[in-house]
């Protein structure tokens, strides 16, 4: 092979529970530039909890994005899972070479694992491999295991609409990746990384370059919606906008406040109880910033609640902050498409052939 042959790009595709979003990037200068953005919807309950219900819905969804828009160039997709069927683990091991770790690894991740291990496909990474000066005989391991049924189910749909599955990464990896483009990384900071969508909430928290805890939260966008509909008793589609500040028949944004920040106190307890994991297991209890992504965090008052409960300053993440966008070419503006591109620019910069 030969050296210098450039890494093939691929299409960042982030199948959400209520969008297809995809992003083609390429490298420009020593940052990248959006060649190609598309997103579809996806019909209400197509996927539900990170699971594909209704995969023809899906497949047709995503074959829409790349007949839609003819900007897309590669065919190779990288795609990403979340929610109950993706464990990431950080576990410590007696120190041992690569060849040893490689040799032992599924026999050490079936005491961390509830699935049993045939099922699963397991990749590792090894954070800190024991041999500072401070070490004390054991090395820390990042883990990630994800069921083969449900790799299969991604794969597949990305396959019947004519495209080639090459990745499959983690919603919370992705993030990581357009965060480090973006914001470049502190070591000496703690940052959460919080992708709040429809089904779901990411939460990614980096101490430097490493993940150091990672959890997905069954709770989204979705919640808001159900919630506007059922107390102000609305059709599901006025709810979605009301929830958005678009004015409907039959309620106003006034009456819909309450509803939505009840949710977001439910929202912050599960925030708060997924920080109190982080600081139990962590040396220091520090968060130094909250950058918020995903379509759900921009709900009235999201932000402010969250900044008011953990009192860390809270910033809206731009994945394009230091990845050009070109308005005349792409339509559309960076900063309102910024919610919820987030996973899919950070898949978009993994290569073919990537661990």
């Amino acid at each position: 092979m030969p050296l210098f042959r450039k890494a093939k790009t691929v299409v960042g595709l982030d199948i959400g529970s209520s969008a297809v979003k995809a992003v083609e990037l390429k490298p420009s200068g020593k940052g990248y530039r959006v060649i190609a953005f598309a997103s579809e919807p996806v019909p209400p309950d197509a996927i539900v909890d990170g699971a594909i219900i209704d995969a023809g819905s899906v497949a047709d969804a995503i074959r829409r994005v790349f007949d839609g828009n003819k900007a897309f160039k590669a065919k190779d997709v990288c795609a990403s899972l979340s929610g109950n069927a993706v464990i990431v683990k950080k576990i410590t091991l007696p120190v041992m070479t690569e060849k040893e770790l490689s040799e032992s690894i599924y026999w050490e991740a079936e005491q961390y694992i509830p699935f049993d291990i045939q099922d699963v496909n397991l990749d590792y990474q090894i954070l800190d491999p024991g041999t500072g000066t401070e070490s004390r005989g054991s090395m820390d391991v990042l883990l990630v295991a994800a069921k083969k049924e449900k790799i299969a189910d991604y794969t597949s749909v990305i396959s019947q609409s004519g495209r080639t599955p090459v990745i499959l990464d983690v919603d919370a990896f992705a993030l990581q990746n357009a965060f480090e483009v973006n914001y470049g990384l502190d070591a000496a900071r703690v940052v959460v990384l919080l992708n709040a969508g429809a089904s779901a909430i990411n939460i990614n928290i980096l101490q430097g370059d490493q993940s150091v805890f990672t959890r997905d939260i069954s709770i989204g966008g979705n919640a808001y919606t159900e919630a506007v509909q059922k107390e102000l008793d609305l059709p599901f589609e006025s709810a979605e906008q009301l929830k958005k500040g678009i004015p409907v028949d039959g309620a106003t944004f006034e009456e819909a406040q309450p509803v939505l920040h009840a949710v977001t106190e439910n929202v912050l307890l599960e925030i708060q109880k997924t920080f109190d994991f982080f600081k139990a297991t962590a040396s220091s209890d520090q968060i130094d910033r909250i950058m918020l992504s995903g379509g759900a965090s921009r709900v009235d008052g999201f932000r402010e609640m969250v900044q008011e409960r953990f009192n860390a300053p809270v910033e809206d993440f731009d994945p394009f902050r230091a990845v050009a966008w070109d308005q005349k070419k792409l339509g559309g503006e960076a900063r309102e498409l910024a919610a919820t591109a987030a996973v899919a620019v950070g898949l978009a910069l993994r290569k073919v052939g990537d661990r």
